[in-house]
């Protein structure tokens, strides 16, 4: 008598959740460009999603808590004249997201702790290389401003965005770049090709370690690195049927595995969680979610289950996993784009019982400080990602460390200080730091220096107002001091007349001002004159008019 065992895993029951309609995000015009990409970026603080936008590119910036229908007019970081393609939230600071356009040039923002109160222009820093679209924008996974860039000129760019400059260029690639990937430590990188071949490169001098062809299907493929080692692609076969492998460094040609899934147009997006270690598949158009777990025994790569809704995806964005919610056994979160403008959220689950904290769904995972500067990076130096422990809930650890000031002017020069929540507060510090005999500026408010110039300008100008207003008085005091009408005149002094005829001594007693005109000018009582030009009522001393007037 024969049996099959059942595979013991822990992760064999996962099971997604469509969030509420709610406690979603409605009403989003998600970007109607052909370019193969997520179009979303999550981290535990704010969702950017690429959105359609008039007169140039833009990304819709939202925090997390802000659930609902959102306005039409929400603000948005419109600065590029192109549309963006691709956007990347850094993994050392919460607030700095990348995005690279079809305007050729990749820009890197600020966005203040609260969200966004007005449409932001102004990026940190501009990155000008590419002679081409920007398609592929990647952070690196432990060192600090180190940033890759990928475009259509077939050049891959690494940056110290901390300069601003570009620090290493490869150009080992004879056609477009489909996908990057770095590994755990990040001293390799792993590219696809529309040449069909998967290539390992040394990122800080572009020396091609190992190459192969991928998939022979000529659609788009991408490529990841597992945590342990090993390498997961997606791709086409020559039937056009969809497909995925895993393959070993260094045995590139000869997969380990290699399954057909179904006929699909839709690119397959990886989607990799290193503490469970399982791969999420995710196409573009599809309305299914696959899930996988890679174990070290075969066949390797082990199917658990699909996530289906009734809507087609046309973007994803996978939550860290210093974001999900360890009270409820959540392993991942994703956040679906539909082509109705709801972004829809998924909550992967692991059924537990007990609501303590279960240590063994939750290892210690990465941060957000990062291991190494930029300049220890391309000196050659690699360092693991620094894990921080799940279990308090607290996503991030709160003694933060200042990396050492960089010689020259940097706008990231140091790593800035950190929120209460745990996400750095500031992306650079004043140039005037660096001045000690410099004056004291005051505390950074969280307001753009630009925002702040603008204010001043809006100062200057009403100041200057003010003094245009003030010289038009004084002038129409001179004016009606010198140059009264002359029925004005004729008036007053008819009046005046008929009042001293006409008054009783009583009368003239209780009324001084009266008095004092009849006096010829002798008391220094003021005479009211009106401008009817301006509009306006002036006193002017009795002494200074002449004699006919009084």
């Amino acid at each position: 008598m024969s049996f099959r065992a059942v595979r013991v895993s822990k992760f064999r029951h996962v099971y997604g959740q469509a969030m509420k309609r709610d406690q979603c995000y409605d009403n989003i015009r998600v970007s109607k460009s052909s370019w193969d990409s997520t179009f979303c970026a999550v981290n535990p603080k704010f969702l950017a999603i690429i959105v359609e936008s008039a007169g140039g590119g833009a990304f819709i910036v939202l925090p997390l808590a802000k659930v609902g229908r959102i306005n039409p007019d929400h603000p948005l970081v419109g600065g590029h004249k192109g549309p963006v393609l691709d956007i990347a939230w850094c993994p050392h600071n919460d607030n700095v997201i990348a995005s690279g356009s079809e305007d050729c040039v990749v820009k890197v923002w600020q966005v203040p702790d609260h969200g966004l109160s007005r449409t932001l222009t102004e990026p940190v820093v501009e990155l000008l290389y590419h002679q081409r679209r920007v398609g592929l924008v990647l952070w690196h996974p432990t060192a600090q401003n180190v940033l890759l860039t990928a475009g259509s000129d077939n050049l891959v760019v690494i940056w110290n965005v901390g300069t601003g400059e570009p620090t290493v260029v490869i150009d080992s690639h004879p056609d477009l770049v489909y996908s990057a990937c770095w590994n755990w430590e990040g001293s390799k990188l792993l590219t696809t090709c529309k040449d069909k071949k998967i290539r390992i490169i040394d990122p800080r001098n572009g020396n091609v370690d190992e190459e192969a062809i991928c998939h022979e299907g000529s659609k788009a493929t991408r490529a990841i690195y597992l945590r342990n080692g090993l390498v997961f692609t997606t791709g086409f076969s020559k039937m056009s049927e969809r497909q995925y492998s895993l393959r070993a460094p260094g045995h590139l040609n000869d997969p380990i595995v290699m399954v057909e899934l179904d006929t699909s147009n839709g690119v397959m997006f990886p989607l990799y969680d290193a503490d469970t270690n399982m791969v999420y598949l995710c196409g573009k158009g599809d309305s299914v979610i696959r899930y996988f777990e890679i174990t070290p025994e075969p066949p390797f790569v082990h199917y658990i289950n699909t996530f289906q809704t009734p809507d087609p995806q046309r973007g994803i964005g996978m939550m860290p996993k210093r974001g999900v919610d360890v009270t409820s056994c959540e392993i991942t979160r994703f956040f679906r784009l539909n082509n109705s403008g709801l972004c829809q959220v998924v909550s992967m689950t692991v059924p537990r019982k007990s609501e303590l904290f279960q240590e063994d769904l939750y290892p210690d995972t990465p941060g957000d400080v990062p291991a190494l500067s930029a300049e220890e990076w391309f000196a050659g130096k690699d360092e693991n990602p620094i894990l921080v422990s799940m279990r308090s809930g607290s996503q991030l650890s709160t003694n933060k460390q200042d990396l050492k000031v960089q010689k020259k002017h940097n706008v990231l020069s140091k790593m800035p200080p950190r929120s209460p929540s745990g996400s750095q507060s500031a992306i650079a510090d004043s140039p005037d730091s660096a001045n000690p005999q410099a004056p004291a500026s005051p505390p950074n408010s969280g307001v753009p220096t630009k925002v702040v110039e603008e204010l001043m300008d809006e100062i200057r100008r009403l100041k200057s107002l003010l003094v245009k207003h003030e010289k038009r008085i004084r002038a129409l005091e001179a004016r009606a001091a010198s140059s009264p009408s002359a029925d004005l005149n004729n008036s007053t002094g008819s009046a005046n007349t008929s009042l001293v005829a006409d008054s009783p001594p009583a009368t003239t007693a209780n009324n001084p001002q009266q008095s004092a005109t009849t006096g010829g000018g002798q008391h220094e009582n003021n005479h009211v004159t009106h401008d009817t030009n301006a509009n306006v009522a002036k006193t002017i001393a009795a002494e200074d008019m002449a004699p006919d007037e009084v």
